[in-house]
């Protein structure tokens, strides 16, 4: 989870963050190229006193930036096509679990082997206890096996909410009518936090999300 005044990305729990934080860092790299190279040509444009009054066009340039920002925006756009992909591969798995969004609190239904379905509410502030996070721990969490095959269907039942978890590289929109899905696999035990990224109404800010992972081997 995030710590206090954590300006980067939190520490990724599952492949597919890996791949959005490497992604992160090659566009951020090639942020940084265009940002110097710009600023060092507005330097030196700054401080050229020469000028020459015969020249009209020059096409070498021309076609030099027009060429040159094509290149680089394919640099960016293959590695996002192929997370693209991935987001939308789905794997055999080996656990679904239904989510519903509500206003203002999730619930999830279990029913691979037993119907199991319960209602997540968030911890209110004067129930916390010393080991709770304010505004983000929930009565009833949701158990996931680690290094698993996960699939996660995410509908709404009034609003538009989004069901997120960032250390996960997860971010599901939960639209009334309309079954949404995504698959991913945590690859270390613990616990995640997260809450509903679409503003859904005057509580929008109280509907956190808390994922526990687990061994399989006991």
């Amino acid at each position: 989870m995030s710590t206090w005044a954590n300006l980067n990305l939190q520490d990724s729990s599952s492949p597919l963050m890996e791949q959005l934080i490497f992604f992160h860092d090659h566009t951020l790299l090639i942020l940084i190229m265009i940002t110097i190279l710009v600023g060092y040509l507005m330097f030196m444009l700054f401080f050229n006193e020469y000028v020459n009054r015969y020249l009209l066009h020059g096409q070498t340039i021309e076609i030099i930036w027009t060429i040159l920002p094509t290149i680089i925006l394919l640099f960016i756009a293959f590695p996002s096509l192929r997370i693209l992909y991935l987001l939308d591969e789905i794997n055999e798995p080996s656990i679904t679990l239904k989510t519903i969004g509500h206003q203002w609190y999730w619930s999830y239904e279990y029913s691979d082997f037993k119907n199991i379905e319960f209602d997540s509410y968030m911890i209110p502030t004067n129930e916390l206890i010393n080991e709770n996070f304010r505004l983000l721990d929930v009565d009833n969490r949701v158990i996931l096996p680690m290094n698993s095959q996960i699939r996660i269907l995410v509908t709404a039942a009034d609003v538009i909410h989004s069901w997120t978890i960032p250390t996960l590289g997860v971010k599901v929109d939960g639209t009334p009518g309309r079954l949404n899905q995504i698959n991913f696999m945590i690859n270390r035990p613990g616990l995640f936090y997260g809450q509903c990224s679409e503003i859904c109404g005057a509580n929008h800010s109280f509907m956190p999300i808390v994922i526990e992972s687990i061994s399989t081997k006991f």
